[in-house]
């Protein structure tokens, strides 16, 4: 239920679970992952999702049973962020939950324009992903990350936009063609170069 293409430098990784809200089942999640660890030689690598939810973050059931503070969810957003090129989240729809460490863990958001981002940890009683206030807080200031997580406010996306969590915001049908377009310089440049960058940037 995750899918990845490898094109021209260009690995695109879609959640593919649609009629589950695309929710992570531990074996998903865990592929995720692996993806992200193995990305190293990636020059760019976008995340997005199947249908009109990017991520409802934890299944159901499989929260039940731990899943909701697995240590991978860490091992994946830390990959990401570890990755030497370019990492994009084109968020096709609504990311909740667990799902946002590795939102947060990109270099890039876009998003479509009815697209929220909420992370109830509070309401649900578990510890937010060890990383993620912190980067948060880089993105927004730690005022409106406690708005976040500590009062568990849902934020649209045009929102999101004006608070620095989106980079920008594009209408469905234009999502992949965006993120393929913010990804031109980066795959114009050679790897070291990018990288090079990129280590530049707190």
């Amino acid at each position: 239920m995750i899918g990845l293409d490898k094109s021209d430098g260009v690995w695109t990784v879609t959640i593919n679970r649609p009629d589950k809200a695309n929710s992570l089942t531990e074996a998903m999640l865990t592929d995720l992952a692996d993806i992200a660890q193995d990305a190293q030689e990636a020059r760019v690598l976008i995340l997005t999702g199947a249908g009109h939810v990017f991520s409802a973050g934890a299944d159901l059931e499989a929260a039940r049973k731990g899943l909701a503070t697995s240590p991978e969810w860490e091992r994946l957003s830390g990959a990401i962020a570890a990755l030497p090129g370019l990492s994009i989240a084109a968020l096709n729809g609504t990311v909740a939950g667990g799902a946002m460490g590795m939102v947060l863990a990109c270099d890039l958001r876009i998003a479509v324009p009815d697209a929220m981002m909420f992370y109830p940890v509070m309401k649900l009683g578990f510890l937010p992903q060890p990383s993620d206030p912190a980067r948060l807080s880089a993105l927004v200031g730690p005022g409106r990350a406690k708005l976040i997580l500590m009062a568990g406010r849902k934020i649209d996306a045009q929102t999101a936009g004006r608070w620095g969590l989106l980079n920008a915001l594009c209408a469905p049908e234009a999502l992949m063609t965006t993120a393929h377009a913010l990804a031109a310089d980066t795959l114009g440049a050679t790897p070291e170069h990018a990288a090079a960058i990129k280590a530049m940037i707190p």
